[in-house]
């Protein structure tokens, strides 16, 4: 697995990045590779973040199609490319005492990605099986069934939910996760948390979230501002450029 060049500006990341996902079908295989580059050598992605938050255009992109997530975290697309299919995302948790501040309903993706960390104590990814007796009981809900209002959650059924697995994912690790993995994410301790995660193409058209039985209402995704990216942007490069010179 080979590092980014050091010197490679914001086009050049892309290139290198776009040359280890591969040309042609998208695997979680070279999502991996891809995510596990930036991870081994987060100065070049760090670098071309940079370049990216100064550059208007693109931070009028970034901004229309991120958000914050209910539970208090930014979700960026930072980049999409359909020559080979990728995207670029970052997860960010902003420092805070909160507790929870992941994503704490089990949930499954309509795509394969594969992340790495590269701000923060870590991320515990909890994982589920579906079963019939035993476990906790929760609401299945279908994410993704309605084009018109792609956030709505439909209840398709009681269902119950046992631990599987508790990967957790370090700074400079990888996590892969496919299509039928239900899981959670929660960051730990309370400095900032940033992830980097290179998704691959829509497998599904619909995907499930689980709920608590009871829990009624959705809760909505809040616009992001090109202030908020920018605060992210920058508060993200110092963390990990001081990592960098403390580890």
């Amino acid at each position: 697995m080979s590092a980014f060049s050091h010197g490679a500006g914001g086009s050049g990341f892309i290139a290198d990045l776009a040359a280890s996902v591969g040309r042609g079908e998208v695997g979680l295989r070279s999502l991996a590779t891809a995510a596990g580059t930036v991870g081994e050598a987060p100065a070049g992605f760090v670098r071309w973040l940079a370049e990216t938050a100064c550059d208007a255009d693109s931070v009028r992109g970034i901004v229309a199609r991120s958000y914050w997530h209910p539970n208090g975290f930014a979700k960026l697309v930072l980049h999409t490319s359909i020559d080979p299919e990728f995207k670029i995302r970052m997860h960010v948790w902003p420092a805070s005492e909160a507790p929870r501040r992941g994503e704490t309903n089990p949930h499954s993706h309509r795509w394969e990605f594969a992340s790495t960390l590269i701000a923060g104590q870590g991320i515990l990814m909890a994982e589920y099986l579906e079963v019939t007796e035993g476990g906790e009981p929760f609401t299945r809900h279908l994410y993704g069934t309605n084009p018109a209002d792609p956030a709505l959650l439909v209840a398709d059924g009681a269902t119950r939910l046992v631990d599987a697995t508790a990967p957790g994912l370090s700074r400079g690790g990888v996590y892969a996760c496919g299509t039928d993995i239900v899981h959670t994410a929660e960051p730990l301790g309370e400095r900032l948390t940033a992830t980097v995660v290179v998704q691959g193409p829509h497998r599904t058209s619909t995907t499930t979230v689980f709920r608590p039985p009871g829990e009624t209402g959705d809760q909505p995704n809040r616009p992001l501002s090109a202030e908020d990216f920018r605060q992210l942007v920058s508060a993200v490069v110092t963390e990990v450029r001081e990592c960098s010179s403390r580890c």
